[in-house]
């Protein structure tokens, strides 16, 4: 599957579409960027019924969302989409698919589905693209899916909670309708009492013992206790005043309250009943109905909590969410602590074995408190992750983690993932023991799967910045955020006007280890090195590992004594020696830094200087430069230059001189070597020493080459159709390394050369040139020879070739470099050299061509030592063609 951006802007488009549940579009945000990053044609997001359908909730096709629709799974890929892992079909998905319209409809040719499940494990939904092409799936394809499932299916995971919610409060209030009828015609005790503060009973149905704990006999006439003394102490008064209030306005009374059990605990009592008048109209007693309604009265506490606070946290993300939750849970449930903790797995990093735990929200006595992480290593959290959920009703005296508040009593619940796999812990403590936790425990588990599912979204997220923002290999900041960095506390600079440094970071031959001895040995080599360059960077400044080799460190408002100070640190700390894998490396770094304002106005310019800083701080030996001016305009020129060269060779305004080559014997013309001369309208003349070597570096030689063979052999037929029968002997044609390395040479150069026999040609190539690669250089110089063309080493002397791979190189001939040859008769030791090349080309039957020969004395001696052949100012400037040609070529 192809991937239109790199994984770091991939992770970041998708933690944009998808950050924010709960909005209107999030579905088709979703489909709509998961079709832009996997470069695919259709994705579809469906709810799967109980009726074996798919309810889609938004679908993206052809760059465009369609209306949504319903459709059986049967016969469908989707059916079979139904796992843990993505369900792929590459291709021909309709022929294996037949009786699906769908894919018909679509054009589909490929479909790639993953299923979403419910924080409870449950199969709720599927996420699926097609394209109308094979696809393959990729590791990065399906995190991006993994990630994007998960975030589905905790989305239709909420809203088909909220769903539920919003029908079980439709339930609860039927439920309550139809208990009161209920309650009306069956009460559980009925009884007959005195109108008095005792409520004295005169009669009591046995019911009562069910109630209360006590028989009717106990509580007739207060025997042992009266009834009113039963009935919680803060609601006395007020059911005594509600009773009251009812028989004056002639009405049934109806009350609830909580009442004292004989075994201790309170049980929720609803009371329905009515005066009993005398013919006098005075009261004579009650009569009434009590009934048991503890599950009834704590399903609507539990109800009204939920409500409470999921109205609080609606509008909340991450951590607001969190902080706002767990402050309304503390005050709902009425404890004095709470907190939510993301679980941490063990050091070790064995699956599912937890050594840690944060808290990601943390309320105290009504406050918040910062975040704390503690060992779960015998804390309660810990046997809240093993059983689930778990209460302490009255413990030993126990700190709150990261508190000095005592705690006696404490309630908490696991909070799982998708998968089912613990990530954290939701708990609320009190300072004074527990009587009961039915009300707080259902409270919890109502409100886990929410906060769960926020939890992951909440890792999920930060997973995704992690992998957007920091380097994989070494955990520094990687480009993208250095950038953001840079931008911020440049702007910060500027608004205090303080300085800002900039120092870009290359560690010299890495590439060399790394082609070496592997990407691993690199990775390790990497880290090793960044581990040292943040053990000084940290006490000044912000350190990024920005690519390959290359690391940057910011320093705000640091003068020019401290940045010396810090270079010199940060090469002394790269020295010592690395030791990997029983191999020792020996590391240098070469820096470049610049400063803001003395040498840029911008952030980017800052950047820009830096780097033109690092380009010459790499090209010189102690590796280490400060930006000046003058390298932008080196520099400046220099992409100038590659521009008006482009530009030159594509508009043939580039020129061929010709230099003649002579016999050193006879005196005679043997050939002539083709240089190429530019002559530019606005600079005038331009070196070739200049704009060769920087032809080669910006990727031009290859065009440059192509029309120097091009242009040569054009030359050379036209001086054959002249007077005087051509060019005696071979043109010699200078063929760069680059396109040296083009396996398929010897037919390039033929086609260019059209209409010239290769027997008119000799190709060169510098001793350096060879050496790059010498194995392939032997399999194409023997290709080249077989061809026909002549091939001479050209600047002989100066690349230390191996004598080995010079006897088996196709070489006709060795060309002296002209650095030996100018220095010939002064020095004694260059005349050696000189002797020698000839007496090695002598025994390897090679010819020998010396260059830059200017005296007749030179000449001379090269006659006299063997050389077969020379070119320089002696013999004949370069000339132009029409120029050569009347002096060399005339008849």
């Amino acid at each position: 599957m192809h991937m239109k951006n790199d994984a770091a802007d991939i992770f970041r488009q998708l933690a944009e579409g998808v950050g924010h549940s709960g909005s209107p579009r999030f579905y088709e945000t979703m489909v709509e960027r998961l079709a832009a990053i996997l470069g695919v044609d259709h994705v579809l997001v469906a709810d799967v019924t109980q009726l074996h359908q798919a309810e889609t909730l938004a679908v993206w096709s052809d760059g465009n969302l369609l209306g949504n629709i319903t459709y059986p799974l049967a016969g469908t890929p989707c059916e079979t989409a139904f796992g843990r892992e993505c369900c792929l079909y590459a291709r021909d998905v309709q022929s294996r698919f037949p009786d699906d319209k769908l894919l018909y409809e679509l054009g589909a040719e490929s479909y790639l589905g993953r299923a979403l499940y419910a924080a409870d494990g449950a199969l709720i939904g599927l996420l699926a693209v097609l394209k109308n092409s094979p696809m393959q799936m990729g590791e990065l394809a399906n995190e991006i899916l993994q990630v994007a499932a998960a975030q589905a299916g905790a989305e239709l995971g909420r809203q088909k909670a909220e769903q539920a919610l919003r029908e079980s409060e439709a339930v609860v209030r039927e439920s309550e309708r139809r208990l009161n009828t209920l309650l009306d015609h069956l009460p559980g005790m009925a009884y007959r009492c005195l109108n008095d503060r005792d409520w004295t009973m005169q009669l009591v149905s046995q019911g009562v013992e069910t109630l209360t704990g006590y028989r009717p006999d106990e509580l007739q006439d207060n025997r042992l206790t009266s009834f009113a003394a039963l009935i919680h102490p803060n609601y006395q008064d007020k059911i005594f005043h509600e009773v009251q209030s009812a028989i004056a306005n002639k009405r049934p009374y109806r009350v609830i309250y909580p009442l004292h059990h004989r075994d201790g605990g309170y049980r929720w009592m609803w009371e329905q009943g009515q005066a009993v008048l005398d013919e006098a109209g005075e009261i004579v007693c009650l009569e009434g109905f009590i009934s048991d309604v503890t599950d009834q009265q704590e399903s609507q506490r539990v109800q009204n909590a939920v409500v409470q606070v999921a109205s609080t946290v609606t509008t909340q993300v991450g951590d607001g969410y969190f902080q706002q939750l767990i402050a309304t849970l503390v005050k709902v449930l009425e404890a004095d602590a709470g907190f939510i903790a993301l679980l941490h797995t063990s050091p070790q990093g064995d699956e599912n074995v937890y050594g840690q735990a944060t808290t990601v929200s943390m309320v105290v006595e009504g406050a918040q408190r910062e975040q704390y992480s503690f060992a779960l290593r015998g804390s309660p959290s810990e046997q809240v992750v093993l059983e689930r959920e778990a209460v302490m009703h009255n413990g030993p005296p126990l700190l709150l983690p990261g508190t000095l508040l005592p705690t006696r009593a404490w309630i908490g619940r696991r909070l799982d993932n998708a998968n089912g796999d613990a990530i954290g812990v939701m708990m609320v403590f009190y300072r004074q023991p527990l009587t009961t936790n039915a009300f707080a425990t259902s409270v919890l588990q109502i409100l886990s799967t929410g906060a769960a599912a926020e939890l992951e979204r909440r890792r999920d997220h930060r997973h995704m910045h992690q992998l957007a923002y920091t380097d994989s290999t070494t955990g520094l900041p990687n480009r993208i955020r250095f950038m953001e960095l840079l931008a911020q506390m440049w702007k910060e600079a500027h608004q205090g006007e303080r300085g800002l440094s900039l120092l870009l970071l290359d560690i010299r031959r890495f590439k060399e280890v790394n082609d070496l001895h592997g990407h691993q040995v690199g990775d390790q080599l990497l880290v090793t090195v960044a581990e040292r360059l943040a053990q000084i960077s940290r006490s000044y400044g912000s350190l990024a590992r920005l690519s390959g080799d290359e690391f940057a460190l910011l320093v705000a408002d640091a003068t020019p004594s401290d940045i010396g100070n810090l270079v010199e640190q940060l090469r002394l700390v790269v020295k010592p020696p690395l030791h990997l894998e029983r191999r020792v490396f020996h590391l240098d770094v070469s820096i470049g830094f610049a400063h803001y304002p003395q040498d840029v106005t911008e952030a980017s310019e800052l950047f820009n200087a830096a780097s033109i800083a690092l380009h010459h701080a790499k090209r010189r030996e102690k590796s280490i430069c400060p930006y000046t001016q003058t390298m932008r305009h080196a520099l400046q020129r220099r992409q100038r230059m590659t521009e008006r060269l482009s530009t030159a060779i594509t508009e043939h305004q580039l020129e061929l001189y010709f230099q003649p080559q002579v016999n050193l014997t006879s005196g005679r013309l043997t050939g002539a070597e083709a240089l190429c001369r530019w002559y530019d309208a606005e600079w005038g003349w331009v070196s070739p020493c200049e704009f060769i070597p920087l032809a080669e570096e910006r990727g031009l030689i290859r065009a440059l080459g192509d029309w120097v063979l091009e242009k040569s052999a054009k030359q050379l037929i036209t001086w054959r159709n002249q007077p005087g029968g051509g060019l005696p002997g071979r043109l010699s044609i200078n063929i760069s390394a680059q396109q040296f390395a083009d396996p398929e040479l010897s037919s390039h150069i033929a086609q260019l050369t059209s209409g010239v026999p290769p027997s008119a040609i000799a190709l060169e190539l510098t001793e350096s040139d060879f050496m790059r690669d010498p194995d392939q250089a032997v399999n194409i110089t023997h290709t080249m020879r077989q061809a026909g063309y002549s091939l001479s080493i050209d600047d002989f002397g100066t690349g230390y070739s191996s004598l080995s791979y010079l006897r088996r190189f196709a070489a006709d001939a060795l060309k002296i470099d002209i650095s030996f040859v100018r220095e010939m008769l002064e020095n004694k030791n260059d005349r050696t050299i000189v002797q020698t090349i000839i007496a090695m080309a002598q025994a390897l039957e090679m010819k020998t061509v010396a260059e830059g020969v200017e005296t007749q004395e030179q000449a001379r001696l090269l006659a006299e030592m063997g050389c077969n052949e020379a070119q320089g100012y002696w013999f004949g400037r370069p000339l132009p063609a029409d120029e050569f040609a009347a002096r060399w070529l005339a008849p």
